[in-house]
């Protein structure tokens, strides 16, 4: 748009006492005026006494007051000087700095104009500064009181400062992100930049200098932001109103400015979660999916219990409604704090299926959407590339399998958040803040999920290790501000979970490590297959083989994309973030392939370097085949690399057949919804609350056989119960023996052992004597109130052995048979 075309709105409103159309000169001091009389003269002043004392540089200049329709002398003031020089501009109303600077800048005729209040808070003398960074190429110039260098004198009220410094996180956050002061009200800029901007605003608020700036950097043009000397003046036209008005504004701008593909992106992701989740996601509290395992039941129990702590101001680390009587460490559980606590409300009104069932889905779109705002700041500027790229890291086959019911590794929309912290350290402008921000999201990201965040940080030293090598002048300008960032950082989150990681690991029910499945490494091969879900070439046969369940399947990129990925570091080999991305990609593969490896289809072995890491503390807890998840952002950033180079590749041949490879290596990654189905219904006993006459206070309910990692039905029983009755047994993490190693679900005794047995071959046992007293002891032990035998495979036979165990026979009510230990005991 040129200057003309924002003008016709103005020309009714506009009174200029010197019309005189002269050259143009070198420079337009403007300044908004608003019933100004008593702080204009001195600025007036101020301002012809500096640049007429610097002919030199400034041999030619005018300063246009634009009146804001006062009610004062203010205009009376400036034509009093009767200098051709010194102009107003008149406006017939009151209506807003933005619409009086607009006035003023459309009458400027300055190669250069300075826009400044008229307290003049920044002095005169700070001119040369910003004059100096136009002469380096940037269209504007902004004073700051944020960046390193700038100093304040006289300070506002504290409230005034807190306000403004709220708005600047605001714009940073939306519009101007990078801008770290908008509002100091001293600017330079190039002459017809400026009438070209502030003719294109329509804001007649304070935000005018957000839009103004916005419109700048739309047009891809750079704005330097430099510090200045300021002193607040008193007088201020700024009252707490304003600023509402002013964070409104800006909002609005934000709001405007946003790009379609951005939005789009957004949406698509929503989208792509929807209808990875459709067969659960449109009734949660009725459907299943079956290939969770029993995941589902565990962590719908997780956000209840959650729930339920926070309601009654109990302890939300802790918890002996399941596992009773000892209980269970919710925080080495990785019940997600940061999320469960939050929407208590929500699991209280609606359910934990629902609860779950939205995290999973909204989590998963959020995390894709921080990555493509990631990628798009620091890898690629197309939104298209950006996009797929982000697409891979968040759908990735690891992603998909996670998403059965994960939803600490699905929900990781902090990781890319954490990463852009990281890397603004890297920087040195803004340590102290930066450092202070990732200290707080570090600790956040703690509640959502450590390991997570422990796999992320071995893929960013990964990267670092690798782009340090590419390219070491970044590497010795980086390491001071970030390692000192990182010590800040570290300070800030250590006392936030300090508590709750001693009670992790010293507290109630604690353990020292856990035995994980013997299969939890990668086979290369995995590296290599295509995942269960995937949508043409999924092959459940294959991927069960080469993952120890559904849930764990952490590789399956396929060949297609392995091949695609070499092909991009040999074309783009040249490209140091490519060959950092590449290096992290085929670390974080071989770290998973655990202590030790069988080349495919021999049988030579070699170690493996996860051997390096397995027994070091923090390690020894992670299952290495998710180590091959850090390849996920790592692919999708190559691929955003190389797509973005192919859009604009000559001749169009090289751009067709590229596009052709990228889309048949992405083909096969294309996840299926995921499986569903009805969910079993809850027995009678459960759902009508029949148990209630069963069970008394500090007894427990005791399913046969009890719950744990391979049937927690009983899970949803108690949920369904409101979490009415305690559990025997269970499915968490918790210690076994007197060296506490962690074990899935509740410390087994003989008992529990026993009716599994029979769960599991169906033959009864001879029960004797001293069966039964060890029976009784279980029992005493749990302080069961009831037994609960419900319909299952081989319940026949669990009847029988309960029957021998107790000295009779249950009784059939509401869909259950039921041992009343209260009537006999189990003699």
């Amino acid at each position: 748009m040129s200057p003309e075309q924002g003008l016709p709105e103005l020309s009714a409103d506009i009174t200029e006492h010197d019309p005189d159309e002269a050259c143009p000169c070198e420079l337009s001091v403007v300044i908004p005026a608003y019933n100004e009389r008593h702080r204009l003269t001195p600025t007036l002043d101020a301002l012809t006494d500096h640049l007429n004392a610097d002919r030199a540089r400034w041999p030619s200049w005018e300063i246009v007051v634009a009146d804001d329709g006062s009610t004062d002398a203010t205009g009376d003031l400036v034509t009093a000087r009767q200098d051709p020089r010194v102009r107003l501009v008149t406006g017939t109303r009151n209506r807003g700095k933005g619409h009086a600077l607009r006035l003023g800048v459309a009458a400027s005729r300055g190669r250069r104009v300075l826009v400044t209040d008229a307290d003049l808070a920044t002095p005169i003398e700070e001119l040369e500064r910003l004059d100096k960074a136009l002469g380096e190429g940037n269209c504007a110039a902004i004073g700051s009181r944020s960046v390193p260098g700038a100093s304040i004198g006289d300070r506002q009220h504290r409230l005034r400062e807190l306000l403004g410094r709220a708005g600047n996180v605001l714009i940073r956050r939306t519009a101007l992100p990078g801008i770290h002061d908008t509002q100091c009200g001293f600017k330079l800029f190039d002459g017809d930049r400026a009438r070209e901007a502030y003719a294109a605003s329509r804001v007649n608020g304070w935000g005018i200098d957000v839009e103004v700036l916005r419109h700048l950097r739309r047009a891809g043009l750079t704005v330097a932001e430099v510090p200045v000397r300021w002193s607040h003046r008193p007088g201020s036209k700024v009252g707490p109103l304003d600023y509402a008005r002013v964070l409104t504004e800006i909002a609005r701008i934000a709001l405007r400015s946003l790009r379609p593909a951005d939005l789009y992106a957004g949406l698509l992701f929503l989208l792509m979660s929807v209808a990875l989740y459709s067969g659960r996601f449109f009734d949660p509290a009725h459907r299943y999916l079956p290939d969770s395992l029993r995941d589902q039941n565990q962590w719908e129990w997780f956000f209840a219990v959650t729930a339920d702590n926070v309601a009654h101001l109990r302890n939300p680390l802790f918890t002996d409604l399941q596992g009773f009587p000892d209980g269970v460490n919710l925080m080495a559980n990785t019940v997600m704090l940061g999320l469960s606590v939050p929407l208590t409300p929500l699991t209280l009104t609606a359910g934990p299926a629902v609860t779950l069932s939205l995290v999973m889905t909204l989590g998963l779109a959020a995390t894709a959407a921080a990555w493509y705002r990631l990628i798009v700041k620091y890898v690629v500027r197309g939104r298209i590339p950006a996009f797929v790229g982000a697409s891979l890291a968040a759908f990735a086959p690891p992603m998909v399998s996670h998403a059965h019911a994960h939803p600490n590794f699905v929900v990781l929309f902090m990781i890319p958040l954490i990463i852009d912290r990281a890397l603004r350290l890297c920087t040195g402008t803004r340590v102290v803040r930066d450092a202070v921000v990732l200290g707080l999201m570090a600790a956040y990201q703690i509640f959502l999920g450590e390991e997570p965040l422990l796999l992320a940080a071995l893929g960013m030293l990964l990267f670092a290790a690798a782009h340090a090598v590419a390219r070491p002048e970044t590497a010795r300008a980086s390491w001071r501000p970030l390692l000192k960032g990182l010590v800040i950082a570290a300070s800030v989150c250590l006392p936030l979970v300090v508590y709750p990681l001693v009670w992790q690991f010293a507290g109630p029910q604690s353990y020292t490590d856990i035995e994980h499945n013997p299969r939890s490494f990668n086979s290369p091969l995995a590296l290599l297959s295509f995942a269960e879900r995937s949508w043409l070439a999924g092959d459940a046969r294959t991927a069960n083989a080469l993952a120890f369940n559904t849930t764990e399947q952490n590789a399956f990129y396929g060949w297609p994309l392995a091949l695609l990925a070499f092909a991009i570091l040999v074309r783009l080999w040249e490209r140091a973030l490519v060959r950092a991305l590449a290096f992290t990609a085929v670390a974080a593969a071989l770290l998973s392939l655990g202590r030790e490896f069988r080349i495919p289809l021999t049988r030579i072995t070699l170690p493996g370097p996860w051997e390096l890491l397995a027994d070091k503390p923090l390690f020894e807890a992670v299952v290495e085949s998710r180590v091959a998840m850090i390849c996920a952002p790592a692919l999708g950033m190559l691929l955003a690399v190389a797509l973005d180079k192919l859009l604009t590749a000559r001749p169009l041949t090289t751009r067709y057949v590229g596009l052709l490879g990228v889309g048949l290596a992405l083909l096969p990654l294309i996840p299926a919804p995921l499986r569903a189905v009805d969910r079993v219904d809850v027995p009678a006993f459960i759902a009508d609350g029949t148990w209630k006459s069963y069970v008394r206070d500090g007894e427990a309910l005791v399913p046969v056989p009890l719950p744990d990692p391979s049937d927690a039905e009983a899970l949803h029983w108690q949920t369904e119960a409101g979490l009415g009755f305690k559990l025997a047994g269970g499915y968490f993490n918790g210690p076994y023996g007197d060296e506490r190693v962690g074990i899935y679900g509740a410390e087994p005794r003989f008992t529990s052992n026993l009716l599994r047995d029979v769960r599991n071959s169906g033959d009864v046992p001879p029960v004797n004597d001293s069966w039964r007293q060890q029976a009784r002891a279980d029992l005493a032990y749990w302080r069961a109130g009831v037994l609960v035998l419900a319909p299952q495979p081989n319940d026949r036979a669990l009847r029988e052995t309960v029957e021998k165990l107790v000295g009779g026979p249950g009784r059939w009510v509401d869909g259950v048979w039921v041992w009343d230990l209260h009537e006999r005991g189990p003699g």
